[in-house]
């Protein structure tokens, strides 16, 4: 099911020890270890990883050049079988088209919020983009209901419209697992429940972050009612403020992506990383950990 290369030996050995909710021994790694465990399992291939879009200087609403996104496309591709993008306009339709160009799948979202007119653009865009074969899912929303920008009724509407326009994709909406839970009229409406799975963000320790997000996974899974799920967001910031019990530093960025790494392949979990890129930009939404969840940096060079 998903990517994966040729598998170095420790990987192997790491995959052969590795223990449901906790996950791998990282005890017994020293800081080289651990750095070079990180490398390979980023070079064994991810299912999926979400496309960060902005370079220091640029921020949503700003349009990026077709170069920019070839550019960074060409970075992931020898590592990732999925791409997920989160706007179908502003440049961001640019995204699954060089995706798809690299032979690449693509998850694609429509970025919907409290301006009427914009989301019209956005369902009209991602519409066009998935009759150009561009889409093999269809995301309508991200968080909107989370940040209580439109009601379920509206989204309902927006989701139907979709699914109507193409019938052949599967359509699904993006938010914290949860929400999943409590709006079943929106679960019902999905062909694919589309859940962001964050243990920092609920302040969990690293020690326990596996654990919180396989409860995360299976309470979406049970909302489900058998629908395919696909963890659409997870990750862990390498620098910053903590939050309760998550840290933020390098040592538990590593060891957060090497551990959900292994699970997605050991359970079979489609799942997109977060992120791709450091965005500065996301200091001012997110605190200054918003700058710093990328497996590469602010210059586009592996962090590691």
């Amino acid at each position: 099911m998903s990517f994966r290369k040729e598998i170095q030996v420790s990987i192997e050995q790491v995959k052969a020890n590795f223990t449901q909710n906790i996950g791998v021994e990282f005890k017994k790694y020293s800081e080289d270890d651990l750095v070079k465990l990180w490398r390979e399992t980023l070079e064994t291939g991810m299912h999926g990883i979400c496309f960060s879009m902005y370079e220091d200087g640029q921020e949503p609403g700003d349009t990026i050049t077709e170069e920019q996104v070839e550019r960074r496309i060409k970075i992931l591709k020898p590592y990732t079988k999925w791409i997920r993008s989160f706007s179908c306009i502003e440049g961001n339709e640019n995204i699954p088209r060089i995706a798809k160009k690299h032979g690449l799948k693509t998850l694609v979202g429509a970025w919907l919020g409290d301006d009427l007119e914009k989301n019209e653009e956005e369902i009209e865009a991602l519409i066009k983009l998935a009759k150009e074969g561009c889409v093999d899912i269809a995301a309508v929303g991200n968080e909107v209901l989370y940040r209580k920008e439109l009601t379920e009724e509206e989204l309902l509407v927006y989701i139907n419209r979709v699914k109507e326009a193409i019938p052949t994709i599967e359509v699904g909406y993006v938010d914290a697992y949860y929400e999943f839970s409590k709006r079943p009229a929106i679960t019902e409406a999905c062909d694919v429940i589309l859940a962001n799975c964050y243990p920092y963000w609920e302040g969990c320790s690293i020690e326990y972050s596996l654990s919180h997000m396989q409860q995360m996974y299976n309470q979406a899974k049970e909302a489900g009612k058998g629908k395919r799920i696909i963890i659409t967001e997870t990750g862990w910031p390498s620098q910053g403020s903590s939050l309760g019990g998550a840290h933020s530093n390098e040592q538990n960025s590593m060891r957060y992506f090497v551990n959900s790494q292994v699970w997605s392949e050991v359970d079979e979990v489609e799942m997109f990383y977060f992120s791709s890129f450091d965005e500065s930009w996301k200091v001012g939404t997110e605190g200054d950990v918003g700058a710093y969840w990328g497996l590469w940096d602010k210059h586009e060079k592996l962090k590691y």
